[in-house]
């Protein structure tokens, strides 16, 4: 298959703001070679929320962990506002990420031991940019400005994606990417959630959610499937 077969492109998109080519990630396990990724491809612009979505072991969390940079593919090329990422060392895909990219897990999104106040002012900190009146200001506008002193166990799930959004939406990335973000949520919550993810889209960031939701796909603007690590037809 050409490049051009694989590459999701967008009409009227000259530069994405997010575009990988050719993505390869394998693991050993034992003496066995598991492809987790084979050559898959995605291009998305400002505004844009893209659903990755598949079967378990289909490979969308490691779509999305090299498309943050929080992991290296073994072959192919990742561009965030037009900066390569996926051949630079940890420290360097660490910097890029504090300026350009927010991410969002499913759990384990917060620093224990800080107050939601805390972890956002440490993502400040890596980004270099605002203050406390910036901090307060987002949390308000998700709604748990009055969680700012509470730790990351005294926070209900609703609550806790809420936190984990202001931690990687403080530096303004151009990217957020998210797995699976409301899989521990019930339906209201998730629907919050997900208004609050169009309103980010909305802003220009773009949106990748790694999602077993039909909630969530049904609300990107576009879903991409992922079958035994490549893209499904």
């Amino acid at each position: 298959m050409a490049d051009g077969d694989r590459l999701v492109c967008l009409v009227g998109v000259t530069t994405p703001l997010l575009e990988a080519r050719e993505l390869y990630r394998f693991f050993h396990t034992g003496d066995e070679e598991v492809l987790a990724l084979r050559g898959v491809s995605l291009a998305a612009g400002a505004g844009e929320t893209v659903a990755v979505v598949g079967p378990s072991g289909s490979g969308k969390s490691t779509l999305v962990a090299c498309l943050a940079g929080l992991d290296r593919p073994d072959g192919g090329t990742v561009r965030i506002a037009g900066k390569s990422i996926s051949r630079r060392s940890e420290a360097e895909r660490a910097a890029v990420r504090a300026r350009l990219v927010g991410v969002v897990f499913q759990a384990d999104n917060l620093i224990g031991h800080l107050t939601v106040d805390g972890n956002i002012a440490f993502a400040q900190r890596l980004g270099s940019s605002g203050g406390r009146a910036e901090r307060l200001d987002l949390l308000d506008r998700l709604g748990i400005a009055r969680r700012a002193r509470a730790y990351p166990p005294q926070l209900s799930g609703g609550e806790a994606v809420r936190a984990a959004l202001a931690v990687a939406l403080i530096n303004d990335p151009a990217v957020l990417v998210a797995d699976e973000p409301t899989g521990e949520l019930d339906s209201s919550t998730e629907s919050q959630v997900l208004a609050l993810l169009d309103d980010q889209a909305a802003a220009g960031t773009v949106v990748i959610v790694a999602t077993h939701s039909e909630a969530v796909a049904a609300r990107a603007t576009r879903v991409v499937r992922l079958v035994d690590g490549l893209v499904a037809a």
